[in-house]
């Protein structure tokens, strides 16, 4: 059953957009509201998620919020992975989830959270739990990316 459709993935990483091409982002807020409408006119009800923005940036989403795209989105999603690529502490995750919801009354999914394999056991686990314990409760959807690092 499907639950939820995503629009777009890391719509403000330079790797899925790019900004040279479309600046202030009114071509991508442009899409995703045609997306989100279609979404809505084909399954009413089912939620439609803001892909998960990476940077977790809030001008970002106060951004998309003024060229009127979170009128056809029921949900914002962000992804972290504070113990291998992102400048923040673990600790950091009450912090950029707040950062978010002072900007949006909708829902924020973590649609990506992992620790990396390639290290000691220990580091993955502790991510793991301490991820768990910094966000259970506080966001009402926890995906997490992997298990295992992906194969080269």
């Amino acid at each position: 059953m499907i639950e939820a459709a995503m629009i777009w993935n890391e719509p403000n990483n330079k790797s899925h957009w790019d900004p040279e091409l479309d600046p202030d982002w009114s071509r991508f807020a442009r899409m995703g509201r045609i997306a989100g409408e279609a979404i809505g006119a084909e399954a009413p009800g089912l939620t439609r998620v803001l892909g998960g923005i990476s940077p977790i940036d809030p001008n970002f989403v106060s951004n998309m919020i003024g060229q009127g795209l979170f009128d056809q989105l029921d949900a914002v999603a962000v992804h972290g992975f504070p113990l291998d690529w992102n400048l923040w502490p673990i600790d950091g995750w009450p912090q950029k989830i707040d950062e978010i919801t002072a900007v949006t009354d909708l829902p924020v999914w973590v649609s990506e959270v992992g620790a990396s394999s390639f290290g000691a056991d220990e580091v993955q686990e502790f991510g793991l739990h301490r991820t768990a314990e910094l966000l259970i409760g506080r966001v009402p959807r926890i995906h997490w990316y992997s298990l295992f690092d992906l194969p080269q």
